[in-house]
C-alpha cells in the first residue's frame, strides 16, 4: 500500500481524495496533493490493482472516514478482459465488449452514494500503439473504433448520475508526447504513464473540483489595444487597427474574438477595462468591419486614462460580482503585475506576447469549467446587457423606487422539481454573496433533500419589461411544531436590490402563518463574501434571537410583498 500523502497548506476545507487504479498511482496522488490551484487535497492512500475488490468491499480502509471525490483510473486491458484479447488481436465480439462495459459501469455507480464526486478517465493507448494501422477504424477488427466505442458507452452510462464526469485522459497523453509511456518505469515500477500526465491529469482533476464547488470564474476582463486588436486606435484609428483580413496577425486576433464570443455561450461575461478615450474606443467596435464581438457581448467596460486595478474593483462591484470570479487579460505586463498586486483575488494569467498564441492560451485555462450549462447560463450576456439599460434608466428616475415600480418586476414561484433542478442547484453551489449558509448540495443530494416530509423548497423566476432573468432564487424551509426554520435563501446577484429578497422572506412568513405557527426563523452562517445577506437580514424588521446570528419574524406581523411587484404562483406551488 502506498504511504500517505501530506496536505498542503491552503485555506478552506481539505478534500479526500481516493483514486483507484490498476497501476501504480503514487506519483499521481503526490502531484495532485502538492499542486497548487485553490484547494486543499488530501489524497487518500489505496493499494494498486485492486479496483473491482476495492469498489465492492465498503469496509475496507480506504473509505473511512468517507471520502469527498473518487478517481477511478484503468487500462482498458486492466479491467475489460475481451479487450486484452482484441489487443492480443484475438477475435473479439463488440456487443460481449460493450457488455463488459456496462458491468464496470454498474460498478462504478453503485459507490455514488459513498462519494460527493465521481471522476473517471476515459480509457487510452499509448501512442506507439498501432493496432491495425489502416484498419484500426473498422468496425469488428481495429483498436481504435473499439476504444472509442468502448468509451462512448461508458459515457452513456454515466451520463445519468450527476455526480460521475469522464475525464478526457487522451489529451495528457498528447501533450506529454513521447513523454507519456515510459517501457522501463512500467517493467521496473508499474507506472502506466509519464508524469508529464499525471501533471495534466491532477490539474484537471482539481479543475473538475473547483466546478463542483462552484468557484468557476464568471468574467473576462480584456483590455483592447494590442490585445483585442493589433495597434493604438487612438494613434492610427479604426481604420488603422490589426484585424482579421488576410494579415496572420489579424487572423490570430480575430480567431481570439471568436474565443472569448465562445466563452459567452457558456455563461461566461466578458467585460472591458482600457486606458483610451472611451468614444474613439467605442467606435472602433461598433464601426470596424472585422469586428467579432460587438458592444452587445460586453456586460461592461470602463475605458479611460485611471488606475486599470481602480476600473477592475470599480467594474466588478457595478456588475455585483466577486473579485474572485474574475480573469484579467492584458498584453502588458506591467499592468498585469499592478492587477495582481492590488488585487490578489483576481486571477491574471501569463500572456504571450506572440498573438498568434492568444487563442491556444485561451483555451487552455481551465478556471471556466462547470459541472452544468443552464439556459440561464447561455442567456447570461444578455442579462446584463440589459441590465446596462436598466441602469440608464435609473439615471433618469428619481429614487430607487419609483424607479423600480417602472421595471413592472413579475415573479414566478414554483416548487423544485426535475425541470429546475439543475439551475437550483448551480445557484446553491456558486452563488456567495445573498447566501444564509453558503450550503453546497449535488442535484441528487438537493432532490432528496426536498423530498422529505417537512422539507419544502421552491424557485423563483424573475423577469421585468427588458426581459426574462431567468430562475434567480431559492428558497427552503424545514417545518417545526412551533417555528418554521429557513434552511436556503440563496439570490443571485443579478437580481439582488430588485425586491426579490423581500418577495422570498415575505413567502416563508406567509408559508408558517397559514401552517400555524407562531414564528419563522433563520441562522445565519456569517462567510468572508455573504455579508449582504446579513445587511439585508438586519433591515429586514425581524427579532434577534437568544442565539448568536438567529433572525425570527412573527407571522402574526403583516409581512407583505413589495408593491413592486408582482407574485405567481398557483396552488400546487404556493406556500
Amino acid at each position: 500500500m502506498s504511504g500517505q500523502v501530506p496536505v498542503t497548506g491552503s485555506a478552506g476545507p481539505v478534500l479526500r481524495v481516493l483514486t483507484l487504479s490498476d497501476f501504480n498511482a503514487d506519483n499521481f496522488r503526490s502531484i495532485m496533493a502538492h499542486a497548487t490551484g485553490g484547494l486543499a487535497l488530501e489524497s487518500v492512500p489505496a493499494p494498486f490493482g485492486q479496483v473491482e475488490s476495492l469498489l465492492l468491499d465498503e469496509e475496507a480502509e480506504c473509505w473511512s472516514p468517507a471520502p469527498d471525490c473518487l478517481v477511478v483510473w484503468t487500462r482498458p486491458h486492466g479491467v475489460i478482459r475481451q479487450f486484452e484479447e482484441a489487443l492480443a488481436f484475438e477475435p473479439f465480439d463488440v456487443d460481449g465488449v460493450l457488455s463488459e462495459v456496462d458491468v464496470f459501469a454498474s460498478l462504478l455507480t453503485s459507490v455514488v452514494g459513498r462519494v460527493r464526486t465521481l471522476l473517471v478517465p476515459t480509457w487510452t493507448l499509448p501512442g506507439h500503439e498501432r493496432g491495425l494501422g489502416v484498419l484500426d477504424h473498422r468496425r469488428g477488427l481495429g483498436l481504435a473504433d473499439l476504444l472509442a466505442r468502448m468509451n462512448q458507452r461508458l459515457s452513456e452510462r454515466l451520463a445519468d448520475v450527476p455526480a460521475a464526469f469522464l475525464l478526457d485522459s487522451l489529451r495528457w497523453l498528447q501533450a506529454a508526447g513521447p513523454r507519456g509511456y515510459n517501457p522501463k518505469a512500467w517493467y521496473m515500477g508499474r507506472m502506466a504513464f509519464g508524469n508529464e500526465v499525471f501533471v495534466a491529469a491532477a490539474a484537471d482533476v482539481r479543475a473538475a473540483l473547483r466546478a463542483v464547488a462552484g468557484m468557476a470564474r464568471k468574467l473576462v476582463v480584456v483590455d483592447l489595444d494590442e490585445t483585442l486588436w493589433g495597434g493604438v486606435v487612438g494613434d492610427v484609428g479604426w481604420e488603422g487597427l490589426v484585424l482579421g483580413g488576410h494579415d496572420p496577425e489579424g487572423e490570430a486576433l480575430a480567431d481570439f474574438q471568436k474565443g472569448l464570443k465562445a466563452l459567452t455561450n457558456r455563461g461566461v461575461l466578458l467585460g472591458i477595462v482600457s486606458k483610451n478615450t472611451e468614444e474613439v474606443a467605442l467606435e472602433a467596435i461598433r464601426n470596424h468591419p472585422e469586428m467579432v464581438l460587438g458592444l452587445d457581448d460586453f456586460a461592461g467596460w470602463r475605458i479611460d486614462w485611471s488606475d486599470k486595478a481602480q476600473n477592475l474593483a470599480d467594474l466588478v462591484e457595478d456588475l455585483n460580482l466577486g473579485l474572485q470570479s474574475v480573469v484579467f487579460i492584458d498584453d502588458n505586463p506591467a499592468e498585469r503585475a499592478r492587477v495582481r498586486e492590488a488585487l490578489p483575488e483576481v486571477f491574471v494569467p501569463d500572456w504571450p506576447s506572440d498573438k498568434s498564441q492568444y487563442r491556444v492560451a485561451l483555451s487552455r485555462l481551465d478556471c471556466f469549467d462547470t459541472v452544468v450549462v443552464t439556459e440561464e447560463d447561455r442567456q447570461r450576456t444578455t442579462l446584463y446587457v440589459e441590465e446596462r439599460h436598466r441602469r440608464a434608466g435609473h439615471r433618469q428616475v428619481g429614487s430607487l423606487d419609483e424607479w423600480l415600480g417602472t421595471l413592472d418586476i413579475r415573479i414566478s414561484v414554483e416548487l423544485l422539481n426535475g425541470a429546475n433542478l439543475a439551475r437550483a442547484a448551480q445557484l446553491l453551489n456558486k452563488t456567495n454573496q445573498m447566501n444564509l449558509s453558503t450550503r453546497r448540495m449535488t442535484e441528487s443530494e438537493l432532490m432528496e433533500w426536498a423530498s422529505r416530509s417537512g422539507h419544502h423548497s421552491w424557485t423563483l423566476r424573475a423577469s421585468d419589461r427588458f426581459g426574462d432573468l431567468g430562475i434567480v432564487g431559492l428558497l427552503s424551509i424545514e417545518d417545526g411544531r412551533e417555528t418554521f426554520r429557513v434552511v436556503d435563501f440563496v439570490l443571485s446577484c443579478r437580481a439582488m436590490g430588485r425586491k426579490v429578497e423581500e418577495t422570498m422572506l415575505a413567502l416563508a412568513i406567509r408559508h408558517g402563518g397559514e401552517s400555524g405557527v407562531q414564528t419563522v426563523d433563520a441562522r445565519y452562517l456569517p462567510t468572508a463574501k455573504n455579508l449582504p445577506c446579513e445587511t439585508f437580514l438586519n433591515r429586514s424588521g425581524a427579532l434577534r434571537g437568544g442565539e448568536p446570528n438567529l433572525y425570527q419574524w412573527k407571522t402574526d406581523r403583516a409581512y407583505t410583498f413589495p408593491p413592486q411587484v408582482t407574485v405567481i404562483t398557483d396552488e400546487e406551488t404556493s406556500p
